[in-house]
């Protein structure tokens, strides 16, 4: 997530998720075998009850070009200061390969990421005339 695994109250915090297509090889009955588990959908599960669902698993503000706490399809806004968590599923398709072409598998797998801390807290804006380098001494500097 960013920020890194905090949040300010009434600002976006942006989700992102990493999966990629995964193969897994083996030998059955002396022959080859691979399944192949795709990403087709992801979903964040806040503590405190939202749920955010995406076909991809999102990207960062700068590979999108927004600024800091922009909103992207995948952030969420907190409201209150807090401690929650958060854990992501990624939904995987599945196809097999055997001695031929793939073949896909009816149905999907879902598996759970670890869980992730999300500190929340409150931010409060001063305006002053000058930059903390320019006056060090000034207000929040």
């Amino acid at each position: 997530m960013e920020p890194n695994g905090w949040a300010v109250t009434g600002l976006p915090a942006n989700f992102v998720a990493d999966a990629g297509v995964d193969d897994v090889t083996g030998t059955l009955l002396g022959a080859p075998a691979t399944v192949r588990f795709t990403p087709i959908g992801y979903r964040w599960a806040h503590s405190d009850g939202p749920t955010i669902t995406s076909s991809n698993g999102g990207a960062t503000w700068a590979s999108l070009g927004l600024s800091d706490f922009s909103t992207t399809p995948t952030s969420r806004t907190f409201e209150e200061r807090g401690r929650y968590t958060v854990d992501v599923f990624v939904e995987y398709s599945a196809q097999y390969r055997y001695g031929g072409a793939w073949v896909p598998i009816l149905g999907s797998l879902e598996v759970r990421s670890d869980t992730h801390t999300v500190i929340v807290r409150s931010a409060k804006t001063v305006l002053v005339d000058r930059d903390c380098d320019s006056s060090p001494g000034g207000p929040g500097c």
